[in-house]
């Protein structure tokens, strides 16, 4: 009786684990992000300063329109980060690691730009550039612990160690999210609460919303689009450093 060879076909999460297959497929994804996120970029920036001026705020309102989505992005990098460290420690899946540090300094640029942009805002609405406040306290926490995991990761030679160093810091990290997203329910702060996730619906009108929510899926798209340039770049990095590393060994044989 002849053996039975059965043959089953990969996951594509199986698929995607391969590095140079992970490489050919975001290499044809990444035009599309980009295209698409200068679109929806540009639309709902277009829609935005369009838009009348706020009856309260005025013109200063158009800041909203790319202060909120940063402020989204830098939770959203974190928690994106957090489900490859579990990729990491759970999984072992051999691109997690790659994808927590490509996401780190994008995630600090963002977080920058929402702490920018909201002492910008704020100037004029609450007459100085800073406060203490609940959510400003715990966004500009998240910066530094952006800032710490770049520097985490770059402090240890051994890919082991600084993978699973940086993922067991990422998920700690994770408890400052619901912290930042909740704060001005939790404690008295000088930021409004929420006005587009509500259990009743958006409170905003329709002119800021949609310009505003366009917005934020242009700069999501920029994210993912970047988010895979870095893992790229990184990739090729570490097969540059094994290259050489084996080109030496060799040469001292």
């Amino acid at each position: 009786m002849s053996d039975i060879i059965v043959s089953a076909k990969p996951s594509r999460f199986a698929i995607l684990a391969n590095p140079t297959r992970f490489l050919e497929l975001s290499g044809k994804v990444q035009p599309w992000l980009y295209g698409s996120a200068i679109l929806a970029i540009g639309v709902g920036l277009g829609l935005g300063f369009a838009a009348p001026p706020d009856y309260q705020q005025g013109l200063t309102v158009e800041i909203m329109f790319i202060h909120v989505p940063f402020a989204w992005l830098c939770m959203m990098i974190w928690t994106v980060m957090s489900v490859s460290a579990l990729g990491t420690l759970v999984w072992r899946h051999p691109l997690a690691d790659v994808a927590v540090k490509a996401a780190a300094p994008i995630g600090a640029v963002f977080t920058a730009l929402a702490l920018i942009t909201g002492s910008i805002w704020g100037r004029p609405m609450w007459g100085t550039w800073w406060v203490w406040d609940a959510r400003l306290t715990s966004v500009f926490v998240l910066f530094l612990m952006y800032l710490g995991l770049i520097a985490l990761t770059r402090a240890l030679d051994d890919p082991g160690k600084s993978a699973k160093a940086a993922a067991i810091l990422v998920l700690v990290g994770f408890v400052n999210i619901p912290i930042i997203k909740f704060s001005v329910d939790w404690w008295n702060t000088l930021h409004q609460g929420a006005s587009v996730i509500r259990m009743d619906g958006p409170s905003m009108p329709a002119v800021f919303l949609t310009p505003l929510l366009t917005s934020a899926l242009g700069f999501t798209l920029l994210f993912f689009a970047l988010h895979l340039t870095a893992m790229r770049t990184e990739i090729l990095r570490r097969r540059v450093a094994a290259l050489s590393k084996l080109a030496a060994r060799r040469a001292g044989d």
